[in-house]
Protein backbone atom coordinates (compact mmCIF):
# COMPACT_ATOMS: atom_id res chain seq x y z
CA UNK A 1 0.00 0.00 0.00
CA UNK A 2 1.51 2.98 -1.30
CA UNK A 3 -0.07 6.48 -0.16
CA UNK A 4 0.97 9.82 -1.91
CA UNK A 5 1.49 13.25 -0.55
CA UNK A 6 1.02 16.74 -1.52
CA UNK A 7 2.10 19.86 0.67
CA UNK A 8 -1.36 21.98 0.55
CA UNK A 9 -1.50 25.03 -1.91
CA UNK A 10 -4.71 27.17 -3.42
CA UNK A 11 -5.51 24.25 -5.97
CA UNK A 12 -6.04 22.19 -3.17
CA UNK A 13 -9.15 24.44 -1.72
CA UNK A 14 -12.02 23.09 -2.99
CA UNK A 15 -10.63 19.15 -2.85
CA UNK A 16 -9.59 19.78 1.08
CA UNK A 17 -12.98 20.98 1.95
CA UNK A 18 -15.06 18.97 0.28
CA UNK A 19 -12.81 16.16 1.98
CA UNK A 20 -13.77 17.92 5.60
CA UNK A 21 -17.10 18.11 4.64
CA UNK A 22 -17.57 14.31 4.60
CA UNK A 23 -15.47 13.33 6.61
CA UNK A 24 -16.93 12.04 10.46
CA UNK A 25 -13.70 13.21 12.45
CA UNK A 26 -13.83 16.57 10.53
CA UNK A 27 -15.51 19.90 11.48
CA UNK A 28 -15.84 23.28 10.09
CA UNK A 29 -12.71 24.13 12.16
CA UNK A 30 -10.74 21.87 9.38
CA UNK A 31 -12.29 24.62 6.52
CA UNK A 32 -9.69 26.40 4.65
CA UNK A 33 -11.81 29.51 5.30
CA UNK A 34 -11.11 29.15 8.79
CA UNK A 35 -7.66 27.66 9.34
CA UNK A 36 -6.22 30.70 6.52
CA UNK A 37 -8.34 33.78 8.71
CA UNK A 38 -5.11 34.24 10.79
CA UNK A 39 -2.82 32.77 7.84
CA UNK A 40 0.17 35.90 8.45
CA UNK A 41 0.94 34.48 12.10
CA UNK A 42 1.37 30.55 10.69
CA UNK A 43 3.31 29.33 8.18
CA UNK A 44 1.17 26.50 6.87
CA UNK A 45 2.49 22.76 5.91
CA UNK A 46 -0.46 21.04 5.53
CA UNK A 47 -0.28 18.06 3.95
CA UNK A 48 -2.94 16.09 1.57
CA UNK A 49 -2.48 12.27 1.48
CA UNK A 50 -3.80 9.74 -1.83
CA UNK A 51 -4.08 6.34 -2.44
CA UNK A 52 -4.22 5.92 -6.12
CA UNK A 53 -5.97 9.55 -7.14
CA UNK A 54 -8.43 9.11 -4.26
CA UNK A 55 -8.06 11.87 -1.31
CA UNK A 56 -8.03 9.46 1.96
CA UNK A 57 -6.25 12.16 4.66
CA UNK A 58 -5.72 15.21 5.51
CA UNK A 59 -3.01 16.77 8.18
CA UNK A 60 -3.75 20.53 9.04
CA UNK A 61 -0.45 21.74 9.83
CA UNK A 62 2.41 24.87 10.38
CA UNK A 63 5.87 24.70 11.26
CA UNK A 64 8.36 26.36 12.64
CA UNK A 65 11.89 25.69 11.49
CA UNK A 66 12.69 22.17 11.33
CA UNK A 67 9.10 21.14 13.62
CA UNK A 68 5.88 20.12 11.77
CA UNK A 69 2.77 20.95 14.01
CA UNK A 70 -0.78 19.86 13.89
CA UNK A 71 -2.14 23.44 13.48
CA UNK A 72 -0.98 25.31 16.45
CA UNK A 73 -3.80 28.06 15.24
CA UNK A 74 -6.24 25.46 16.08
CA UNK A 75 -7.69 24.19 18.94
CA UNK A 76 -7.26 20.67 17.86
CA UNK A 77 -5.85 18.85 14.92
CA UNK A 78 -3.87 15.55 13.70
CA UNK A 79 -4.29 13.27 11.02
CA UNK A 80 -7.98 13.69 9.69
CA UNK A 81 -8.48 10.16 8.11
CA UNK A 82 -11.30 8.77 5.82
CA UNK A 83 -14.03 6.95 7.72
CA UNK A 84 -12.60 3.69 6.06
CA UNK A 85 -9.38 3.35 7.25
CA UNK A 86 -8.41 0.09 9.24
CA UNK A 87 -5.75 -0.15 12.06
CA UNK A 88 -3.00 -1.80 9.62
CA UNK A 89 -3.41 0.96 7.17
CA UNK A 90 -3.08 3.82 9.73
CA UNK A 91 0.03 2.16 10.56
CA UNK A 92 1.66 2.24 7.27
CA UNK A 93 0.17 5.83 6.56
CA UNK A 94 1.82 7.04 9.25
CA UNK A 95 5.14 5.02 8.49
CA UNK A 96 5.07 6.72 5.06
CA UNK A 97 4.03 10.08 6.32
CA UNK A 98 7.12 9.94 8.88
CA UNK A 99 8.74 9.99 5.78
CA UNK A 100 7.60 12.28 3.59
CA UNK A 101 8.19 14.96 6.47
CA UNK A 102 11.90 13.72 6.85
CA UNK A 103 12.17 14.70 3.42
CA UNK A 104 11.00 17.85 3.51
CA UNK A 105 13.61 18.48 6.35
CA UNK A 106 11.54 18.07 9.40
CA UNK A 107 12.88 16.59 12.59
CA UNK A 108 9.93 17.01 14.68
CA UNK A 109 6.25 16.09 14.48
CA UNK A 110 4.42 17.94 17.18
CA UNK A 111 0.47 16.17 17.04
CA UNK A 112 -2.19 17.51 19.07
CA UNK A 113 -5.22 15.49 19.08
CA UNK A 114 -8.84 15.85 18.57
CA UNK A 115 -10.79 15.16 21.81
CA UNK A 116 -12.57 11.92 21.80
CA UNK A 117 -15.86 13.27 22.05
CA UNK A 118 -15.73 14.99 18.47
CA UNK A 119 -15.27 11.83 16.69
CA UNK A 120 -15.25 8.12 16.94
CA UNK A 121 -13.12 4.94 17.12
CA UNK A 122 -10.58 6.39 14.01
CA UNK A 123 -8.96 8.50 16.47
CA UNK A 124 -8.28 5.89 19.38
CA UNK A 125 -7.07 3.75 16.33
CA UNK A 126 -4.57 6.72 14.96
CA UNK A 127 -3.27 7.55 18.47
CA UNK A 128 -2.52 3.52 19.07
CA UNK A 129 -0.61 3.56 15.74
CA UNK A 130 1.36 6.80 16.65
CA UNK A 131 2.57 5.18 19.85
CA UNK A 132 3.68 2.30 18.40
CA UNK A 133 5.47 4.07 16.25
CA UNK A 134 6.90 5.67 19.39
CA UNK A 135 5.57 9.01 19.33
CA UNK A 136 5.17 9.92 23.35
CA UNK A 137 2.74 11.85 25.41
CA UNK A 138 4.30 15.04 26.58
CA UNK A 139 1.18 17.34 27.46
CA UNK A 140 -2.33 16.34 28.35
CA UNK A 141 -4.95 18.93 28.93
CA UNK A 142 -8.34 18.36 30.75
CA UNK A 143 -11.50 19.06 28.43
CA UNK A 144 -14.72 19.34 30.10
CA UNK A 145 -17.78 18.82 28.50
CA UNK A 146 -21.60 17.94 28.90
CA UNK A 147 -22.50 14.16 27.86
CA UNK A 148 -26.46 14.15 26.81
CA UNK A 149 -26.23 10.32 26.80
CA UNK A 150 -26.28 11.16 30.50
CA UNK A 151 -29.10 12.60 32.74
CA UNK A 152 -27.74 16.49 33.35
CA UNK A 153 -25.96 16.55 36.47
CA UNK A 154 -25.73 20.85 37.35
CA UNK A 155 -25.28 21.12 40.75
CA UNK A 156 -28.22 22.12 43.29
CA UNK A 157 -26.69 25.32 44.17
CA UNK A 158 -26.33 26.55 40.77
CA UNK A 159 -29.80 25.41 40.01
CA UNK A 160 -31.02 26.85 42.95
CA UNK A 161 -30.08 30.70 41.89
CA UNK A 162 -30.82 29.66 38.36
CA UNK A 163 -34.22 29.51 39.48
CA UNK A 164 -34.31 32.16 41.26
CA UNK A 165 -33.10 34.88 38.72
CA UNK A 166 -35.75 33.12 36.30
CA UNK A 167 -37.95 35.94 37.77
CA UNK A 168 -35.48 39.17 37.64
CA UNK A 169 -36.23 39.73 34.39
CA UNK A 170 -33.44 38.29 31.86
CA UNK A 171 -33.77 38.52 28.41
CA UNK A 172 -31.59 36.52 25.82
CA UNK A 173 -30.82 36.98 22.75
CA UNK A 174 -28.98 35.39 19.45
CA UNK A 175 -27.21 38.02 17.36
CA UNK A 176 -24.85 38.01 14.84
CA UNK A 177 -23.16 41.57 16.11
CA UNK A 178 -20.27 40.72 18.30
CA UNK A 179 -19.21 43.91 18.56
CA UNK A 180 -21.32 45.08 21.84
CA UNK A 181 -19.80 41.66 24.27
CA UNK A 182 -16.21 42.19 22.69
CA UNK A 183 -15.93 45.92 23.49
CA UNK A 184 -18.33 46.09 26.67
CA UNK A 185 -17.21 43.06 28.25
CA UNK A 186 -15.02 40.58 26.86
CA UNK A 187 -11.91 42.67 25.93
CA UNK A 188 -12.22 44.52 29.12
CA UNK A 189 -12.62 41.90 31.24
CA UNK A 190 -9.67 39.76 29.98
CA UNK A 191 -7.32 42.01 29.80
CA UNK A 192 -8.77 43.47 33.69
CA UNK A 193 -8.74 39.52 35.46
CA UNK A 194 -5.58 38.21 33.53
CA UNK A 195 -4.18 41.03 31.30
CA UNK A 196 -4.85 38.73 27.87
CA UNK A 197 -6.78 39.57 24.83
CA UNK A 198 -9.35 37.71 23.54
CA UNK A 199 -7.67 34.88 20.69
CA UNK A 200 -9.68 36.46 18.09
CA UNK A 201 -9.89 40.50 17.50
CA UNK A 202 -13.76 41.55 16.93
CA UNK A 203 -12.78 41.91 13.30
CA UNK A 204 -11.91 38.31 13.18
CA UNK A 205 -14.58 36.64 14.68
CA UNK A 206 -17.16 38.83 12.65
CA UNK A 207 -15.01 37.80 9.66
CA UNK A 208 -15.48 33.57 10.79
CA UNK A 209 -18.90 34.33 11.36
CA UNK A 210 -20.22 35.50 7.94
CA UNK A 211 -17.79 32.69 6.68
CA UNK A 212 -19.94 30.41 8.78
CA UNK A 213 -23.13 31.68 10.11
CA UNK A 214 -24.66 28.41 10.91
CA UNK A 215 -21.60 27.28 13.39
CA UNK A 216 -20.39 30.23 14.85
CA UNK A 217 -23.52 32.01 17.32
CA UNK A 218 -23.65 34.78 19.80
CA UNK A 219 -25.62 34.73 22.69
CA UNK A 220 -26.10 37.57 24.86
CA UNK A 221 -27.90 38.48 28.27
CA UNK A 222 -29.64 41.66 29.36
CA UNK A 223 -31.82 43.04 32.16
CA UNK A 224 -33.33 46.00 31.82
CA UNK A 225 -30.93 46.25 28.06
CA UNK A 226 -28.39 46.73 29.77
CA UNK A 227 -25.92 43.85 28.82
CA UNK A 228 -24.47 41.66 31.35
CA UNK A 229 -23.05 38.41 29.96
CA UNK A 230 -22.38 36.75 26.70
CA UNK A 231 -21.34 33.26 25.27
CA UNK A 232 -19.57 32.45 21.50
CA UNK A 233 -20.77 29.12 20.24
CA UNK A 234 -18.90 26.93 18.06
CA UNK A 235 -21.35 24.24 16.56
CA UNK A 236 -19.38 21.51 15.04
CA UNK A 237 -22.54 18.91 14.43
CA UNK A 238 -23.05 16.66 17.38
CA UNK A 239 -20.75 18.75 19.66
CA UNK A 240 -21.24 22.32 20.57
CA UNK A 241 -18.52 23.88 22.18
CA UNK A 242 -18.40 27.86 24.17
CA UNK A 243 -15.34 29.55 22.60
CA UNK A 244 -16.05 32.89 25.33
CA UNK A 245 -17.59 32.89 27.96
CA UNK A 246 -17.88 36.31 30.18
CA UNK A 247 -19.66 39.01 32.46
CA UNK A 248 -19.60 42.12 33.63
CA UNK A 249 -19.02 43.08 37.50
CA UNK A 250 -22.58 43.62 37.66
CA UNK A 251 -23.65 40.61 35.51
CA UNK A 252 -21.54 38.63 38.51
CA UNK A 253 -23.89 39.95 41.30
CA UNK A 254 -26.98 38.42 39.53
CA UNK A 255 -24.55 34.63 38.33
CA UNK A 256 -25.24 35.81 34.88
CA UNK A 257 -22.76 33.95 33.28
CA UNK A 258 -24.20 30.88 35.26
CA UNK A 259 -27.77 31.65 34.21
CA UNK A 260 -26.54 31.68 30.54
CA UNK A 261 -24.64 28.67 30.67
CA UNK A 262 -27.79 26.68 32.34
CA UNK A 263 -29.57 28.26 29.48
CA UNK A 264 -27.78 27.33 26.53
CA UNK A 265 -27.27 23.52 28.03
CA UNK A 266 -30.73 22.88 28.19
CA UNK A 267 -31.73 24.56 24.96
CA UNK A 268 -28.42 22.65 23.34
CA UNK A 269 -29.86 19.46 24.53
CA UNK A 270 -33.78 20.27 23.47
CA UNK A 271 -31.72 20.18 19.82
CA UNK A 272 -30.82 16.98 20.29
CA UNK A 273 -26.92 17.83 20.35
CA UNK A 274 -24.65 14.81 21.78
CA UNK A 275 -22.16 17.20 24.07
CA UNK A 276 -21.39 20.91 25.30
CA UNK A 277 -18.20 21.38 25.71
CA UNK A 278 -16.87 23.96 27.95
CA UNK A 279 -13.14 23.20 26.91
CA UNK A 280 -9.66 23.46 28.99
CA UNK A 281 -8.78 24.63 32.08
CA UNK A 282 -5.14 24.71 31.54
CA UNK A 283 -3.40 27.62 32.73
CA UNK A 284 0.30 28.60 33.40
CA UNK A 285 0.82 27.73 36.85
CA UNK A 286 2.01 25.12 39.13
CA UNK A 287 -1.04 22.67 39.29
CA UNK A 288 -1.17 23.48 35.23
CA UNK A 289 -4.67 24.62 35.40
CA UNK A 290 -6.79 26.44 37.07
CA UNK A 291 -8.71 24.75 39.84
CA UNK A 292 -11.74 27.47 40.47
CA UNK A 293 -12.44 27.04 36.36
CA UNK A 294 -12.58 23.22 36.79
CA UNK A 295 -14.74 23.03 40.03
CA UNK A 296 -16.95 25.89 38.52
CA UNK A 297 -17.18 23.66 34.45
CA UNK A 298 -17.83 20.79 36.72
CA UNK A 299 -20.80 21.80 38.87
CA UNK A 300 -22.34 22.78 35.56
CA UNK A 301 -22.64 19.20 35.00
CA UNK A 302 -19.36 18.48 32.89
CA UNK A 303 -17.25 15.26 32.73
CA UNK A 304 -13.72 15.18 32.40
CA UNK A 305 -11.77 14.04 29.01
CA UNK A 306 -8.28 14.53 27.91
CA UNK A 307 -6.71 15.94 24.64
CA UNK A 308 -3.34 14.37 24.71
CA UNK A 309 0.01 16.24 22.45
CA UNK A 310 2.42 13.87 21.27
CA UNK A 311 5.90 14.42 20.31
CA UNK A 312 7.53 12.06 17.46
CA UNK A 313 11.18 12.17 16.43
CA UNK A 314 11.48 12.23 12.22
Amino acid sequence: MNFRFETYHSDFYSLWNNFIQKCDNATFLFHRDFMEYHSDRFTDASVLIFEDDNLVAVCPANHTENKWYSHQGLTYGSIILDNKFRAEAIGILITQLMAFLKSKGYLHAIIKTVPQFYGNNMLLKLKHQLIKHQASVYRSDMVLAVDYAQPLNIHKTKLKHYNRNSIVGFEIRETSDFSGFWNQILVPRLQEKHQVKPVHALEEIQYLQSKFPKQIKQFNLYKEEELLAGITIFDTGKVVKSQYGATSLKGEKYRAIEYLFIHLIHQYKNEGKRYFSMGTVTEQNELGYNPGLLKQKEELGCSLYLQDFLSLNL
